[in-house]
């Protein structure tokens, strides 16, 4: 199991928000290429980037920081999420050396898009589903749908999605504990593998999560935790790679 560092844009800054709510974010850096270069450091392998303004504008607003990224981890996977809603768009964002794309509103609204995007662009797209309450949430999480999250894995399970990135809005950035139980849920129905997001605070949070692993869950992203402390990305990536190891033997 991965553990994935968040590095969300706003205003060109690395902030954090609690519960998707733009009003209540917290600036951590100005230098998000930096912040980059900081968990690249403490041991990660992967990088989970959103563009928050370009989420509620339906386009990205961040480009030129998401290829410098790239650019200067070259060798780092790196997933993006936040505006996208076009096949130029996901063109570009492989052509800037982003390894995946995250499709979050727009595959609610137009599933088929993700089945369209997942022919022309295979291994490369992510759908992104945040829920709250159990139903999915759209244009950066400002509503909420009548779309149960798990009917929605289970219509994109045959189109190719590489994983899920699964959100639970309630505990997003609360550091209140990650949701077990939908995670497992949702990774179980969809069959397709699962990246946990949302309120990982502390070790104890991620032995938790770590338990259901076997059911399809294959990382999780973290934000506030590692940012204010309380999470040790080093830590945390070495005791999931212990237990890769054990589980081997």
């Amino acid at each position: 199991m991965l553990i994935i560092p968040a590095i969300d844009l706003k205003d060109g800054k690395c902030v954090r928000l609690r519960q998707g709510r733009m009003e209540e974010s917290t600036v951590f850096s100005d230098d998000p290429v930096e912040v980059a270069a900081r968990w690249v450091a403490a041991g990660a392998r992967r990088l989970h980037l959103v563009d928050l303004n370009g989420a509620f504008a339906g386009e990205p607003l961040h480009a030129e920081i998401v290829t410098a990224i790239a650019r200067r981890f070259p060798d780092l996977p790196i997933q993006i999420g936040g505006g996208i809603r076009s096949a130029d768009t996901i063109e570009a964002y492989l052509k800037a050396g982003v390894q995946w794309v995250i499709i979050g509103t727009k595959a609610v609204k137009e599933p088929e898009f993700v089945t369209d995007m997942c022919k022309q662009f295979p291994g490369h797209i992510i759908v992104g589903l945040d829920a709250k309450d159990g139903l999915v949430a759209t244009d950066g999480w400002a509503e909420v749908s009548t779309v149960k999250a798990v009917d929605l894995a289970e219509r994109f399970a045959s189109d190719g999605v590489d994983s899920i990135v699964y959100t639970d809005i309630n505990r997003d950035g609360m550091m209140q504990g990650v949701n077990v139980e939908a995670t497992a849920a949702l990774a179980e129905a969809g069959g397709i593998p699962v990246i946990a997001s949302g309120g990982v605070t502390n070790m104890d949070d991620l032995k938790r999560l770590a338990e259901v692993a076997d059911k399809g869950i294959i990382g999780t992203i973290t934000g506030r935790a590692i940012y204010e402390g309380t999470l040790d990305m080093e830590e945390a990536q070495a005791y999931c790679d212990r237990l890769a190891t054990n589980a081997g033997n």
